[in-house]
């Protein structure tokens, strides 16, 4: 990857619906326009994404999603996640590219990140210059049920802890909405305790990547439970999607040039899915990396290296 670099250009642009968005510009004002969709749902962006990109061929975009990182007001009540959905989102991003002139741009999506840029680019494709996914999601309902149920059989012991923190009054519902409501618990330290059994198994099924570490922002008890407040809005509501909708699109993306990556070894999001997308996405290209789970291995590498092939290509 590039080495840090720091924003030339910064500021919250208004959105409506009481919502300010970060977003920041960096490398060459003048490069090649690209933007960045973060993780998550709910993360937020960090000074580490820039640097996919080459500093002095990229003009880089990046922004944190509404309810999270330096946009605002961050999840703090049930309230502030009415108006924020993946059409919410699409507009915010769309406003953002207005409000930046930009005609086109290269858009890059990593995990959640690659749900939101494969909506967008369906329902903007004349936006989008190329569209790089990597550790592809689509966010369905089949996905959702196998990140908090089917790949308990993977991990057994942490999947018990995660589902034994339920209580006996949630346990009529899905895992997913469960944790929702108690991440909206009156006790403080029921929401507390609920974020960080979600985030410990957020760590725990994405662990097969090859040097894996934790999520060091995991740590941050505030930022724990943001995120999951955040995580269980989108997955409850599979992602406020028609199910099956982004696959059933694809076709729409002929002519759109795409590069998906995903790791063999990514039990999070199985490699089926990006299989069936690029099976339906006329033109595409998909690159199973065997040395990486979500993310790890080579794939920090191989993300620049197809950004770097995008910008030589147009030059």
């Amino acid at each position: 990857m590039y080495p840090d670099i720091e924003p030339y250009e910064q500021g919250l642009l208004d959105v409506g619906d009481g919502n300010l968005v970060y977003w920041e510009c960096c490398g060459n004002p003048n490069g090649t326009p690209a933007v960045y969709f973060h993780g998550g749902p709910g993360s937020g962006c960090t000074p580490r994404a820039r640097s996919f990109f080459d500093p002095d061929r990229y003009r880089i975009v990046l922004f944190d999603q509404r309810g999270c990182g330096r946009s605002r007001p961050l999840v703090d009540r049930r309230s502030h996640l009415r108006a924020n959905t993946t059409q919410h989102l699409l507009r915010d991003i769309e406003f953002i590219r207005a409000h930046l002139a930009v005609e086109r741009w290269t858009v890059l999506g990593l995990s959640w990140g690659s749900t939101l840029a494969l909506a967008y680019a369906q329902t903007h494709p004349e936006r989008v210059a190329r569209l790089i996914l990597a550790s592809v999601t689509t966010t369905s309902r089949r996905e959702v049920e196998w990140v908090t149920e089917g790949v308990g059989r993977i991990f057994p012991q942490q999947w018990e802890r995660f589902v034994s923190h339920i209580p006996a009054s949630l346990r009529s519902l899905p895992i997913v909405d469960a944790y929702a409501e108690l991440f909206f618990d009156d006790d403080p330290s029921v929401s507390a305790a609920a974020a960080a059994e979600w985030c410990a198994w957020e760590d725990a099924h994405v662990s097969l990547a090859p040097s894996y570490t934790p999520n060091r922002r995991f740590l941050d008890p505030d930022f724990r439970l943001r995120f999951a407040r955040i995580v269980t809005h989108y997955w409850r509501n599979a992602a406020f999607l028609e199910d099956g909708e982004l696959l059933r699109n694809a076709p729409s993306l002929e002519g759109v040039p795409g590069i998906l990556i995903h790791g063999r070894y990514d039990v999070s999001s199985p490699p089926d899915v990006p299989w069936e997308l690029h099976k339906r996405w006329p033109g595409s290209e998909l690159r199973i990396l065997d040395d990486a789970g979500h993310g790890g291995g080579s794939f920090p590498e191989h993300v620049v290296s197809v950004l770097n092939e995008h910008r030589a290509a147009i030059s």
